[in-house]
């Protein structure tokens, strides 16, 4: 494990095993706590993790932009160049899954392919505002999220959750747009995964998911038959075979 100054702040990493390396984003009210149950399945590649800046074991931000995966897309960016990696994979998962895309959508020159993983998809559908309030008030006062909160965030992870749960609600206020270039630009062959039964996504998912591929050039997608979110975590093992094979097949 180590940590990278940027911007003032300490951003933590790991990188684990040899081989091609493997780029791993988490979601919001996540860290990279959130793959390490799955990393024996990605043992032939060097993997990197990463805790983005108000998350696990990174350092703490006072309030979370509004265009929060923007700014983690800089985070990805400065730690990869940082490493001179040459290309990597990257695969990211719920919210960053847009941070991953954003980032191949700015930097092309650094990524060798790129995995979205349980994302709404272009946009944020219809009713996404509530769903997500209601959501986290929800885990509040469930035992079983707050566990998880607890494991990946830390003792703080209710400050940190109504953080990301107000930089979410002013996202969808201001109405910004959620990627920094148009889809048909993306230069990465692009593979997009997702369960077909996700509550927290929207609910014509594998619809949005055709549409994306008929933006990009080099792009397919999978569902999976498990229920759950997300569907690398759910479907670990089917997931995990997906994107081996996907890689192979863009060497």
């Amino acid at each position: 494990m180590s940590f990278f100054n940027y911007q003032g702040k300490q951003l933590y990493y790991d990188i684990i095993g040899e081989g091609e390396p493997l780029f791993f984003l988490h979601g919001n009210t996540s860290s990279s706590k959130l793959f390490t149950p799955m990393l024996p399945l990605y043992a032939d590649f060097q993997v990197i993790l990463l805790d983005f800046l108000g998350y696990g074991q990174s350092d703490r931000l006072d309030t979370f932009p509004t265009e929060l995966w923007k700014a983690e897309v800089l985070q990805v960016i400065a730690l990869l160049e940082h490493l001179q990696l040459g290309k990597v994979h990257l695969i990211g998962t719920s919210g960053g899954a847009w941070v991953a895309l954003n980032a191949a959508l700015l930097r092309p020159d650094l990524f060798a392919t790129v995995t979205a993983d349980s994302f709404d998809g272009r946009t944020l559908h219809e009713g996404f505002a509530e769903e997500l309030t209601a959501e986290r008030s929800a885990a509040a006062a469930d035992p079983e999220a707050s566990q998880f909160y607890h494991w990946c965030i830390g003792d703080d992870w209710s400050d940190v959750v109504k953080k990301d749960t107000d930089s979410m609600l002013r996202l969808i206020t201001s109405e910004k747009s959620l990627f920094v270039d148009s889809l048909e630009s993306l230069c990465c062959p692009l593979l997009l995964t997702g369960s077909k039964n996700d509550s927290a996504l929207r609910s014509n998912l594998e619809e949005e998911y055709q549409a994306i591929i008929q933006e990009v050039p080099r792009a397919q997608f999978k569902l999976f038959e498990t229920p759950g979110h997300p569907a690398i975590g759910t479907s670990a093992e089917k997931v995990a075979e997906t994107i081996k094979q996907f890689i192979a097949e863009n060497h």
